[in-house]
């Protein structure tokens, strides 16, 4: 028995080949912008420091209370976000 036929053989060279290509380039134009958003998903407003979009409320304010501790009674100045942020509960599970 034989290992196949060259269109066989042909085809997986080219499945090969397709996988060493990775992506195009609307791939990574794509995937590119998707890391600029989810990146710069929270940024303060003051410094322009940016958090990750799964970035919880609990370490956003923690970034007001060390880097701008006088605006610690006015949360929103930073981050919108913290519009309604209980610092004695910090998870949201009162």
């Amino acid at each position: 028995m034989g290992k196949g036929s060259n269109v066989q053989k042909a085809q997986a060279a080219r499945e090969r080949n397709q996988k060493k290509v990775g992506k195009s380039d609307e791939e990574r134009r794509a995937a590119s912008a998707k890391a600029k958003l989810d990146s710069a998903a929270f940024m303060c407003k003051i410094c322009r420091q940016t958090f990750m979009c799964n970035a919880k409320p609990s370490l956003l304010y923690l970034h007001v209370t060390s880097k701008h501790p006088d605006k610690v009674n006015s949360l929103t100045e930073c981050f919108d976000a913290l519009a309604g942020f209980d610092p004695a509960d910090p998870d949201g599970k009162k």
